[in-house]
């Protein structure tokens, strides 16, 4: 039987009574506008459910986030949920501030609850860490996250977690993924409504003592919590939620430790899925913090910290000489652990069991930071999920080890083993601590790097992220693999290459992956991964200059950096 056309699929949705009104009104006009293209791009395939979740624009059909494609997505984690045969199944669903969100959730708990599994869904929007805490309060099998994390306004998505809180891994991920495609009619799938659920049991709100657990936690990590207690109010911080789920959690956890000079931007404090004073709400941009460096000036703060829409990442912002400098995720990587890791030498507490989880494609420095101070470093794959599937794995295996610092270089740190996700609540308290110890010795957060940088060596990594949207975008990604998975020259701009690593082929004890690593003689390293969230290539550069002073190592350092991304582009675009 031939496969039916997008138009067929597109015809078969507006025709179609389960679905709602207003969504098949949206798809007839798409056909009466004869508009192929947007019927193709939400008809070609299903949308796509990966190994943590799915994210999409907003919008009806199958490739497109909504309420129908959500419940499909829910009824297959229930279905590997209740395959595990647990007594009282349970699942813990928190949300962010993008629209639809919260809808979303109670779609998720109404399928969760039509399938016997009962859902906790937090009263509020919530950020990632106190949904991963959730799981592991309530005992719960899974965990959902209804969020597109710093992605434009028009997303949204679906993140799923597992028993531990951590992104759900293999074999459970793939499960999920079976049963998600293997439902092919919406009308099959399990609901009760929302409030029939909740008067039978079946959906109950989160308790308030879970998130004042959460912040216990975290408070308890502190390395230095009298010296913030007695000076917090020494440091101005300006701080932004860019109008996400991060203003009360953020703010309590400042003020718990002693920050009591805190200033939110006013205009992005409200939570808004718009995000209407930005671009795309991702503080990895300089953009995204702009209303807060200008607040910053104004006031004369000595650090922007700023979240994304779910909370889980952080950038930071310090004007030094008169100059505003936005802080990589590398760098901010290396001040927390090396703050980390040298407090906690002085104060006696590394004993040769300390770890540290970072994934392939962030700093190397912190490889060297870690190895000098004693500290075992574990390289995974890309994303927290493989990161605290690690963190998992050594809790099992080698229980006596203790976990201090996980990072990725796209702005995402976990600084406790109270959660199993990057925490961009722990991750703002934790930095302001962090300024507030260097301040109190007369330095800003660029001489606390230089400093580092004299005594571990210097490193610099940039990154090249290109986009390519629909269908022929990802045919353009492709390529570009293929061509760089077949590249069979020597040297790149000189430098002479010795090894290519291509994770595809389950190297090095890591699963399948697609990122190819290209490793040079002198040290330098370039790493390149489609994303698997959004529409697009990375290319991580990696830059690492041993001999000169600093400041020449600096130099050099951009010099190469910027002839690197200048070739992987042009070679991309010729792809």
């Amino acid at each position: 039987m031939a496969s039916k056309t997008t138009l067929e699929k597109a015809k078969e949705w507006a025709q179609n009574s389960y679905f709602s009104p207003e969504s098949r009104a949206e798809i007839s006009a798409l056909i009466e506008a004869n508009n192929q293209k947007e019927i193709d791009e939400r008809f070609y395939k299903d949308l796509e459910f990966g190994t943590g979740g799915m994210r999409s624009i907003r919008g009806q059909g199958i490739n497109r986030i909504n309420i129908y494609t959500i419940r499909k997505a829910t009824q297959a984690l229930c279905l590997e949920v209740l395959a595990q045969k647990s007594a009282n199944p349970s699942i813990c669903i928190s949300y962010d501030s993008r629209i639809w969100s919260f809808e979303l959730a109670k779609v998720a708990a109404e399928v969760m609850a039509g399938n016997g599994v009962k859902a906790y869904i937090y009263k509020h929007l919530n950020p990632v860490a106190l949904l991963s805490f959730a799981v592991r309060s309530h005992k719960s099998m899974a965990g959902v996250m209804v969020t597109a994390s710093h992605n434009p306004p028009e997303y949204n998505g679906y993140k799923v977690f597992w028993s531990d809180g951590a992104q759900v891994t293999p074999p459970n991920d793939q499960n999920i993924i079976n049963n998600y495609y293997g439902i092919t009619d919406f009308t099959t799938i399990k609901t009760m409504g929302f409030d029939e659920a909740v008067k039978a049991g079946m959906i109950s709100w989160i308790d308030d003592s879970v998130e004042e657990s959460y912040y216990k936690a975290i408070l308890s990590k502190s390395i230095n919590p009298q010296i913030c207690k007695d000076n917090g109010g020494k440091l101005k911080v300006i701080y932004t939620p860019i109008h996400g789920a991060g203003l009360v959690p953020c703010s309590r956890a400042l003020a718990d430790l002693g920050f009591t000079n805190v200033h939110v931007v006013p205009e992005q404090a409200k939570p808004d899925g718009n995000f209407p004073t930005v671009k795309s709400p991702n503080p990895e941009n300089p953009s995204a913090l702009k209303m807060a460096v200008d607040l910053m000036e104004k006031l004369g703060g000595d650090i922007v910290m700023g979240s994304d829409p779910d909370t889980d990442r952080l950038g930071v912002a310090i004007k030094v000489d008169g100059k505003i400098h936005y802080l990589t995720g590398n760098q901010i990587g290396i001040l927390k652990l090396h703050y980390m890791l040298s407090e906690m030498k002085q104060k006696g507490n590394l004993d040769g069991e300390n770890y540290v989880v970072k994934s392939v494609v962030t700093t190397p420095l912190l490889d060297t930071i870690a190895k000098k101070f004693g500290v075992e470093i574990y390289n995974t794959l890309t994303g927290f999920k493989w990161i605290c599937g690690k963190m998992n794995e050594l809790e099992k295996t080698a229980p006596q080890k203790r976990f201090v610092f996980a990072t990725e270089e796209s702005f995402g740190y976990l600084c406790h083993n109270f959660a199993r996700d990057k925490d961009g609540v722990s991750s703002v308290s934790q930095m302001a601590e962090v300024a507030l110890f260097y301040k109190l010795k007369g330095m800003n957060l660029l001489d606390a790097l230089d400093k580092i940088y004299e005594e571990f060596g210097f490193s610099r990594e940039d990154l090249l992220s290109l986009d390519y949207f629909g269908i022929e975008g990802q045919e353009k990604i492709s390529r570009i693999m293929t061509n760089f998975r077949n590249f069979s020259d020597n040297t790149i701009l000189g430098h002479k290459l010795v090894q290519i690593k291509d994770y595809s082929k389950g190297i090095e004890g890591l699963p399948k992956s697609n990122v190819l690593g290209f490793f040079f003689e002198n040290g330098n390293q370039v790493y390149l991964r489609p994303s698997g969230t959004e529409p697009k290539i990375k290319f991580y550069i990696m830059i690492q200059e041993r001999e000169g002073t600093l400041s020449n190592k600096k130099i050099n350092a951009e010099i190469k950096a910027t002839q690197f991304l200048d070739y992987f582009k042009a070679a991309s675009e010729r792809a």
